[in-house]
């Protein structure tokens, strides 16, 4: 008796994130940090804004190759943060978030901090201080 043997055809799944996905990701993380005033962007984003659309990925840039991730970010910071660990928190929740959603490899998470913001009651504080200090 002859023994059929069957082949298994070789299966190729893939799973395709666009940087697209993995630049909301890494907004939506970004902005867990309360030192974050705002997400840089470009004119683009500019006018999702105008429009009444919230675009998480607004001032986030993302390069993969093969299963390898890097991000740019640029963000305008709150007025009275220690800037350099405002950014440590946000390279660390930025590539904690990709990584554990997507399962791929951030190789960096490059922050520009842009400006800084100055609230209103921020501005009320100064003016207090200025008040307190004495005139030369």
């Amino acid at each position: 008796m002859s023994e059929q043997v069957r082949e298994q055809p070789k299966r190729e799944d893939r799973i395709k994130i666009s940087e697209e996905v993995i630049a909301t990701i890494a907004g939506i993380a970004a902005s867990g940090n309360e030192n974050v005033a705002s997400m840089g962007g470009g004119f683009v984003d500019g006018i999702a804004g105008m429009l009444g659309r919230k675009a998480p990925s607004k001032g986030i840039r993302v390069e993969m190759k093969d299963n390898l991730v890097n991000i740019d970010m640029a963000v305008v910071m709150r007025y009275g943060c220690k800037i350099h660990e405002a950014a440590r928190d946000m390279q660390k929740r930025v590539r904690d978030a990709v990584e554990d959603m997507t399962g791929l490899e951030v190789l960096n998470v490059n922050v520009s901090v842009l400006g800084i913001n100055i609230s209103k009651e921020t501005d009320k504080e100064v003016e207090l201080l200025d008040e307190e200090l004495p005139k030369a």
